[in-house]
């Protein structure tokens, strides 16, 4: 970037700053970002960059919706926060009844947050205390799965793949889980029983990301995983939890990923789309047959648990406006557009001896390299090529906005085939 060109709120803050998932000595400076609109990033130098990961997989709708901005605006002058302990506002109401409308029967209570790692927190929570309110004890550990990715608190560092994950530093400080390989098979499906029937009194619930293994390394399963989960939970009488995170609100084609299974889970967790990519914000939402555990007149009972800006009501209202949205404008046929450009886009890195695989579901396009030893010199060459992709792992990936213009989508595509030709990782 131009010296010239550099903002001073950049070069008097950068000393003061600690970047996430970076080594702040030896990292390239992050890129100074002035405004945004449609799928598109403005840097400072008046560069402008088309974003293929919509800021980790939120802005579903693209930047700067003047539905949600409107929205946004209007409840700024009217109420922007108050707590929610005891205190009842419209935006946090309605956003329930919607969502659980949205997710259909059974899945009726929802607890908000403010990130996704919080939210899954919560749904253990949830489901330990389920049993501890029965009188159960020593329910303290949960079934996960390798690949899979949870969050960075230490509960949810614990449930990550504690062997191919980001936290393994933490490994002796996090509570121990089991974690399996996904039920892909008869043979693993039957072995998972087996371990399930000598062991399920040890477990508090299952925890699994339905259908995309996001930050593990972007892995695809069938939703016969899915199904076989839910029949295994309900042979052990174990809580199910879908961490939707992800995955929810169009991502891999349908409203929510668990919908392509045909079966529902018991907890539910929700964030990132879920404003639209505006504000924080994250859901749990459990069933009927979950909440009745804790509906006692002991206050032990009580699920004890409140972020202080849970429910703020303007991310509520984003909230609110972002599904709106998805009614009024075609998301999901979208969705589907985007899935087949990316089909046809990434198909040339098949023939690429140092790609390993690409696949795509839904508004999600993956390249697996064999190896990736300089992610940082791949992301400067998007950069060059006028896209912002941050590959991570061995994968190169693009989640753009849902209504990502073709033009744009297109040039994504062929950036990804582009670097990847002229570089080899």
């Amino acid at each position: 970037m131009n010296s010239s060109s550099t903002p001073a709120w950049f070069t008097q803050g950068l000393g003061h700053i600690w970047l996430p998932y970076a080594q702040m000595k030896t990292m390239a400076a992050p890129l100074p970002v002035v405004r945004t609109y449609g799928s598109r990033l403005v840097l400072a130098d008046g560069r402008e960059l088309v974003d293929g990961v919509a800021s980790w997989w939120t802005a579903c709708h693209g930047y700067n919706h003047p539905r949600i901005a409107q929205a946004l605006r209007q409840q700024l002058d009217t109420l922007p926060h108050v707590m929610f302990g005891g205190l009842a506002h419209e935006p946090a109401f309605e956003l329930a009844r919607r969502l659980t409308e949205l997710l259909g029967p059974g899945l009726d209570r929802v607890f908000y947050s403010d990130s996704g790692s919080v939210a899954v927190e919560v749904a253990m929570k949830m489901a330990v205390q389920y049993w501890l309110n029965q009188g159960e004890r020593g329910r303290s550990h949960f079934l996960v799965f390798k690949g899979g990715y949870h969050g960075d608190t230490f509960g949810t560092m614990a449930v990550c793949d504690p062997e191919e994950g980001m936290h393994t530093l933490f490994q002796g400080l996090l509570a121990q889980h089991h974690c399996a390989d996904l039920p892909r098979d008869d043979d693993s499906f039957a072995g998972l029983d087996a371990f399930l029937a000598q062991n399920s009194h040890q477990f508090a619930g299952i925890l699994v990301e339905p259908l995309v293994q996001g930050a593990g390394g972007m892995l695809l399963h069938e939703p016969q995983v899915l199904r076989r989960l839910r029949t295994l939970a309900d042979r052990y009488q174990l809580p199910l939890i879908f961490d939707e995170i992800f995955t929810g609100f169009g991502r891999t084609g349908s409203m929510f990923a668990f919908e392509q299974a045909g079966v529902r889970p018991d907890i539910i967790t929700l964030s990132k789309a879920l404003t639209g990519g505006t504000l924080p914000l994250a859901a749990t939402v459990a069933s009927s047959h979950i909440f009745n555990a804790f509906w006692s007149d002991d206050t032990a009972h009580a699920l004890m648990h409140g972020p202080t800006f849970m429910a703020n009501a303007m991310a509520c209202t984003t909230a609110l406006a972002s599904l709106d949205l998805f009614e009024a404008e075609p998301r999901l046929e979208q969705a589907a557009a985007v899935s087949r450009a990316l089909v046809a886009g990434l198909a040339p890195c098949k023939d690429l001896d140092w790609v390993r695989d690409v696949r795509v579901l839904g508004a999600i396009g993956v390249v697996e390299l064999k190896q990736l030893a300089d992610k940082e010199r791949l992301r400067q060459r998007f950069v060059q090529a006028g896209v912002w992709v941050r590959p991570f792992g061995t994968t190169v990936y693009l989640t753009p906005a849902l209504n990502i213009s073709i033009e744009d989508l297109h040039t994504l595509t062929e950036a990804v085939v582009g670097v990847l030709r002229a570089e080899r990782p």
